[in-house]
């Protein structure tokens, strides 16, 4: 389930919405009364759902989309005049005054929407670095020369040891470079 992040400038505002997510089966991860709190509590999660009103006291809700890691969705809770301006692409809204089965049918879809992101994210191999892609290089060169292979062998033979060992091909080429180095 997605983290929620619930960023009103009422503090009561903020607690009510949180007890009324938390009645239909949400966990709110936490609940802020200002922009720059709210980005604190997405820093140290993954992903998620910031639910928010329009205004806090430093910032408005586009200027916090605007800084909220990309890995975070937001449902924005405001007047039909605030949303009939035009809200930025991206963004979700609901109608004030609420109307409960409206917000949670549209946080189930958001939230169905982050998990599959996040799914799609985590199926993508990890991009290595330069510096990991020079010792992986290193690895099968030494490897080239000590053991009369070729590039693919070499490669082939990284990837092996990688997977017998349970380890990723940066720490076996890491481990091959200090075996061999010595």
């Amino acid at each position: 389930m997605a983290n929620i992040v619930v960023v009103f400038p009422k503090p009561d505002d903020a607690r009510n919405i949180r007890n009324l997510l938390v009645r239909n089966g949400y966990s709110v991860t936490a609940v802020c009364t200002s922009g720059m709190a709210a980005l604190q509590a997405a820093d140290n999660l993954n992903e998620g759902i910031v639910v928010c009103g329009y205004k806090y006291p430093d910032m408005l809700y586009n200027q916090l989309y605007d800084s909220l890691p990309r890995t975070f969705a937001m449902l924005l809770m405001a007047s039909e005049r605030v949303i009939s301006e035009g809200i930025p692409e991206g963004i979700i809204s609901v109608c004030m005054p609420l109307k409960v089965h409206d917000l949670m049918d549209t946080l189930e879809l958001l939230s169905d929407e982050v998990e599959q992101q996040r799914r799609k994210r985590k199926s993508m191999p990890r991009r290595k670095n330069e510096e990991e892609q020079k010792q992986i290089k290193e690895a099968k060169e030494l490897l080239m020369e000590r053991n009369q292979m070729s590039e693919e062998e070499a490669h082939r033979y990284l990837q092996k040891i990688s997977m017998d060992s349970g380890t990723n091909i940066v720490e076996t080429a890491q481990m091959i470079l200090s075996l061999m180095s010595a």
